[in-house]
């Protein structure tokens, strides 16, 4: 028996200290925006955030995340109320089939928590290992970029609440 915490809530694993975080979080936890691509951490599809960095959980074994902190796409935002990436891959209209978005926005997010201006060489580099064959690259890339003003619209709005007159 393991405890894992994912998107901030404690769960109680009963698996093989093998068995990759992929099938934890989508058939013991019940989360599926992490996808299964390949199966052998050479698509991208799968990734989610441990302690800050983006990861391939198909090939993450549970024994190496106890006392770690895991996101996944469903921890960032809500529908109601969208994370600054998912709502910047919503208005730049960066996904067609949906299959390998969630791991981008994922990584985005790792890479953006990481350094908060990138240029579009290290977005690229960032997203580098994510097969995608939809085209929409241009907009993905679009979307970062929108999601960094969006960060940067919320950070100031937060600031400027924080000050009293």
């Amino acid at each position: 028996m393991m405890t894992l915490k994912v998107n901030g809530l404690y769960h109680e694993i009963d698996a093989d200290p093998e068995t990759p975080l992929l099938y934890i979080l989508r058939d013991d936890i019940k989360l599926n925006a992490a996808k299964f691509g390949c199966g052998l951490g050479q698509c991208g599809s799968c990734t989610v955030i441990v302690d800050g960095n983006a990861v391939l959980s198909c090939v993450t074994p549970l024994l190496l995340l106890e006392g770690k902190q895991v996101t996944t796409l469903e921890g960032l935002g809500t529908p109601e109320a969208p994370a600054p990436i998912q709502r910047a891959f919503i208005e730049e209209q960066a996904v067609q089939c949906g299959y390998c978005i969630a791991g981008m926005m994922m990584r985005a997010q790792a890479l953006l928590q990481r350094n908060s201006k990138p240029t579009d060489e290290q977005i690229r580099a960032e997203l580098e290992p994510h097969l995608c064959r939809c085209g929409t690259h241009m907009r993905i890339l679009r979307a970062v970029h929108r999601a960094i003003r969006l960060m940067d619209t919320a950070d100031a709005s937060a600031s400027t609440q924080g000050s009293a007159p």
